[in-house]
């Protein structure tokens, strides 16, 4: 048994552990019996923790990150339980006006009408923060959170990336989206990456085989996050991959293909993710706040999914994107980048509905696209965080959650979102329109 396996049973065993047997109050036959082993156990958890105290630490937390009694807690302070680079604030701060409304009181969603505030109870929210133009139209943070949790990003964070990497293209660093990533990172070489596109991997669509399965413990996406627990490489992770299709035929969400991109944009740049992040996005967007990035155990950030960020934060990125990368009359982020990384030129990135119903999202460069999409985009994370942006509104959502139900019915609670967003557009537009 490998020591991940070991360790993760130990700690798994001593969490799910019964008060009472672990305060020795059981008097029952059968527990006496098991007070040998219970000690036994015990004691190599000690001894283990000796060795690898930071290791246990951090597997212990992994594996309740997403226990109901602490996601909430987990997701507003996961710099604290885990390695991270703090990105520093620069300079004055893009400040909101306040001209604040009420949210619509229902919205409809598969031809029923469905309660607004039941859907934030029901997802789990922890922030919902509503900008038209300038202007805050709604904002409420729930479960005892305020507006300066730095909110986990999860997946929100590859649209980050994306924005960088559109900095790289425009500066002629990276000359060619056609062009192999191993031509930039040789490392990959003799992986699934050998031979992929930038192109393909931007857009989800590198061939790898990888389970992004968050509820199987021995998924790849779980795997990776063991990575984060026990220590390692991600790049190294990324070189063990193997392909198991085509690339450039299907849409298969990869998680760690956002993490190549980042190679890639080292490679090209010859600057760390965090001091390109700093120089080309965190100094100029005039945030309120810091920015923590998770790292693994060598410090490389978790450009897949590891930003920390209050929620006002969140939205000026998101304004930034709705501006095609203006801010205050200076281009950060290259406007015909944000175009182009909004289109779905092949069929297997467009977005349609399936046959039991569902929506399949469209994709483009590290952002999702919602079915009948009208100049509106997404960046979607896990467990419920999002960025909705739609320009014919004038309007940027922002909503952070810890919705452990995310997953269910082939991930309807990103169409009830969009639904819930739609609605909450042409509300504000209306109310605008009438003030």
């Amino acid at each position: 048994m490998t020591f991940e396996r070991f360790s993760f049973a130990i700690v798994e065993f001593v969490v799910d552990l019964p008060d009472s047997l672990r305060q020795g109050k059981t008097k029952t036959k059968k527990m006496k019996l098991l007070k040998p082993l219970l000690f036994t156990i015990l004691f190599v958890a000690s001894a283990l923790t000796v060795t690898y105290k930071t290791e246990l630490t951090q597997l212990y937390h992994t594996i309740r990150l997403f226990h109901q009694d602490v996601i909430v807690e987990n997701f507003s302070n996961l710099p604290s339980i885990a390695d991270h680079k703090v990105i520093p604030r620069a300079g004055v701060v893009d400040e909101f006006l306040y001209d604040l409304a009420d949210l619509p009181e229902q919205f409809e969603h598969r031809d029923k009408l469905l309660s607004t505030a039941d859907w934030l109870k029901d997802t789990n929210a922890t922030a919902l923060l509503v900008v038209q133009g300038q202007t805050i139209r709604f904002e409420q943070y729930l479960q005892n959170t305020g507006s300066k949790d730095k909110r986990i990003s999860w997946s929100v964070a590859k649209s980050f990336l994306s924005a960088l990497f559109g900095v790289a293209v425009a500066n002629g660093d990276i000359e060619d989206l056609d062009a192999a990533v191993t031509d930039y990172v040789p490392q990959l070489n003799g992986s699934g990456y050998e031979g992929v596109s930038i192109r393909n991997v931007l857009q989800m669509s590198s061939g790898i085989y990888f389970d992004e399965d968050y509820a199987d413990f021995f998924s790849d996406i779980n795997r990776l996050g063991r990575v984060l627990a026990l220590g390692g490489s991600f790049d190294e992770f990324a070189a063990s991959l193997h392909s198991h299709q085509p690339q450039g035929t299907q849409m298969h969400y990869v998680s760690i293909d956002t993490h190549v991109i980042g190679m890639v944009l080292r490679a090209a740049t010859g600057l760390s993710i965090e001091e390109y992040f700093y120089r080309h996005l965190w100094s100029k967007l005039q945030t309120e706040e810091d920015a923590i990035y998770i790292t693994d155990s060598l410090g490389e950030p978790m450009v897949l999914g590891g930003l920390n960020i209050i929620t006002r934060d969140y939205a000026r990125f998101g304004k930034l994107y709705r501006d095609y990368g203006q801010l205050n009359g200076e281009q950060i982020i290259p406007r015909d980048w944000i175009i182009e990384s909004m289109q779905t030129p092949s069929e297997h990135l467009v977005a349609k509905r399936r046959g039991d119903g569902s929506v399949k999202f469209g994709y483009g460069y590290q952002w999702w696209l919602p079915l009948d999409a009208d100049d509106e985009f997404m960046a979607i994370g896990i467990y419920g965080q999002f960025i909705y942006v739609d320009r014919k509104s004038d309007l940027v959502i922002v909503k952070n959650s810890a919705d452990t139900r995310f997953l269910e019915n082939n991930y309807e609670s990103k169409e009830k979102a969009v639904s819930a967003f739609r609605a909450i557009s042409r509300h504000f537009s209306a109310w605008q329109a009438e003030n």
